[in-house]
């Protein structure tokens, strides 16, 4: 008996808000399908399970399929299927109350991936494709008939008796002229592949065929005839559904090397198996990431019941781990979320604390049990655990057992270990230890050097996010401050109030002062002579730790833009105890006195790597000249 009537929504046409509203994602309506059918056969396994299934469950492939000249694309289960009556419950009495108010609220807004899910609306996302959808349906119920439906976009349906002998539903999808691009097998696959990879049932799309050898000609040499192979195009099994205790490491990495085929192996993984107080499953891998720190984001995979969702996990996973590779899976995230979902729910908040103390934990773990392979890691998990350190309290907390500082020769310290080691020769006057670090230990040589034979150590902070560690580091840490080894001469860096005896008098230090002036020329550079040690150097350009942190957080969009355009303020510092300034002090001719202080000038410009071009040349040209007079 045929039926017709009116599918019972609240508008007066549900589709075209399909239509206009979801178009940008059109291509989840195959997700919707299939996750649809996994469904329906999940339900079947566990009425089977409770004994409550009087025949055998037999192949529970889902079969997806295309034909061009036809134009659909058919989904195929063999799940608990549905009674005609059963169809016209789930199928035609859409829960949608207040859908103008609805499409009032939306129409303005980006963010709309939640609507099918909070409306129910899964499988409806077929017309933003198809201009007719069929469902032929049959029950596992001993007795039913099979039913089939059809309706072509509008609120009008048709139910008659259907022609399908075995339990299941099949979904059959006339696709619309404008949606042809999806009657492609790449397109196809390509949808199955992001979405259905991992599904818990097998699916089957199309099928390939093969040439297998079938006996011999009469000449004896081998027949071969053309069979049809299954294509399953997913693994029902995945690595992060198995106990950690049953996997090796070559089963994760080969997983890894699945998941990012041109990666290199990571460095190591997190094995996530949480069922209270939420469910959570999931891999991290911690990936060399070095400095190349933007290219490595959107690497973690979101699934809900090893269904993809997204891979923008922004607000599931704590910020600062965006960096990691790997695949999350909560049944408690539903399959269609959008950000504001995301950003309020309370189980996502949780899993996002919890992944957070795992990380942690795993970190603190390797620290303690394997440290020399920790500092091995070190360049690459440092990004991790300083960007968290920075961005996260909880996990700032946990990290200042296992993060390390390294220092120029290669040695690595915990933070505590690090102010053991240099707070008695590197606190100053004013009971402030000092840490000395540079930025680029090739170009700051000349400064490390200079540090070290005063005894002092040199930490390495040439890292991307090592600007803004630098600061964490004050905040965090009492008593401590750090300066750049180059901000200043050795002894202003670490001031001791140690008052070093001048070779020269006030009067020939005004002289010095005023040759350097002449000779440098440079209106940008402060000029001062100091009594330092006789083999510290003899001219020295440095920039104060205030000055060169404000340009920086200038130019890094911290406030004051004008600041970070502004000319470097310099300072040059002449050490009047050099035996280079006594000679300058006695050279006769007032032209030969500007040569060596230009000279001299000149080299505190190299060791700073800031003589280049027609300068360069000339301080070449100028060191042949006084090598030639000795």
């Amino acid at each position: 008996m045929q039926e017709t009537g009116t599918i019972s929504i609240h508008t007066e046409n549900i589709f075209p808000i399909i239509k206009k509203f979801l178009y940008s994602d059109h291509e989840i309506f195959l997700r919707e399908l299939v996750s649809n059918a996994v469904d329906a056969t999940q339900k079947l396994k566990r009425l089977s399970s409770l004994g409550e299934l009087n025949q055998e469950l037999g192949d529970l492939t889902i079969d997806i399929s295309f034909d061009k000249e036809k134009k659909t694309i058919t989904v195929k289960d063999h799940g608990i299927g549905m009674t005609a009556e059963e169809i016209k419950k789930y199928i035609n009495q859409i829960a949608f109350s207040g859908a103008s108010e609805f499409v009032e609220k939306f129409k303005d807004k980006d963010d709309v991936k939640d609507i099918i899910g909070k409306f129910g609306l899964g499988f409806y996302s077929s017309f933003m494709v198809a201009s007719q959808v069929e469902i032929i349906s049959k029950s596992y119920q001993e007795g039913t008939e099979a039913a089939h439906w059809t309706c072509d976009g509008s609120t009008q349906f048709e139910i008659s008796p259907g022609e399908r002998e075995e339990r299941g539903t099949t979904i059959i999808l006339h696709i619309a002229e404008d949606s042809e691009e999806f009657l492609d097998e790449y397109r196809l696959k390509g949808i199955l592949d992001k979405y259905c990879k991992f599904l818990p049932v097998p699916i089957r799309f199309g099928t390939e065929k093969d040439q297998v050898e079938d006996g011999k000609d009469e000449e004896g040499k081998p027949k071969f005839k053309t069979i049809e192979k299954d294509r399953i195009i997913n693994d029902t099994d995945p690595l992060w559904t198995k106990s950690p205790s049953d996997l090796t490491d070559e089963d994760y990495l080969k997983f890894y090397r699945e998941l990012y085929p041109m990666s290199e192996e990571p460095l190591f993984w997190i094995h996530l198996n949480v069922d209270y107080p939420f469910n959570l499953t999931g891999i991290l891998y911690f990936p060399k990431v070095k400095n190349d720190f933007e290219v490595q984001q959107n690497k973690i995979q979101l699934y809900s019941r090893q269904v993809f969702i997204t891979d923008e996990v922004k607000d599931v996973v704590p910020e600062f781990l965006m960096l990691l590779h790997g695949v999350i899976d909560s049944p408690d995230i539903p399959l269609n979320v959008s950000r504001s979902y995301l950003q309020s729910d309370s189980n996502v908040k949780k899993i996002n604390a919890h992944i957070t103390k795992k990380v942690a934990d795993k970190l603190n773990e390797l620290f303690k049990n394997e440290r020399a392979s920790y500092e091995e890691k070190w360049d690459n998990i440092g990004v991790f655990v300083k960007y968290g350190m920075i961005s996260e309290t909880k996990f700032n907390d946990k990290a200042k057992e296992f993060a390390l500082l390294k220092n120029s020769e290669a040695k690595y310290f915990t933070l505590d270990e690090y102010n053991e080691a240099v707070k008695e020769n590197q606190t100053d006057k004013d009971e402030q230890v000092i840490y000395l670090y540079t930025t680029d230990a090739g170009k700051q040589d000349t400064y490390i050097q200079n540090a070290r034979r005063k005894g002092f150590d040199v930490l390495l902070m040439d890292g991307v996010l090592d600007q803004h560690f630098v600061n964490h580091l004050e905040q965090q840490l009492e008593k401590v401050h750090l300066k750049r080894v180059d901000a200043d001469t050795i002894d202003k860096l670490v001031d001791k109030d140690e008052k070093v005896e001048s070779l020269i008098s006030d009067e020939e230090k005004e002289k010095v002062k005023t040759i350097f002036e002449e000779a440098v020329a440079n209106p940008a550079m402060t000029l001062k002579v100091e009594s330092l040690a006789a083999d510290d150097l003899p001219v020295t350009i440095t920039q104060s730790e205030f000055m060169r942190r404000m340009k920086d957080m200038a130019r890094t969009g911290g406030g004051m833009a004008m600041m970070g355009n502004m000319p470097d303020q310099l300072d040059l510092t002449i050490n009047g105890n050099h035996p280079l300034i006594g000679k300058i002090l006695k050279a006769r001719k007032q032209e030969k006195k500007k040569q060596l202080a230009k000279q001299a000038y000149d080299l505190a410009m190299l060791s700073q790597n800031m003589l280049s071009g027609k300068d360069l040349t000339a301080f070449i040209q100028r060191s042949v000249e006084l090598a030639a007079e000795q």
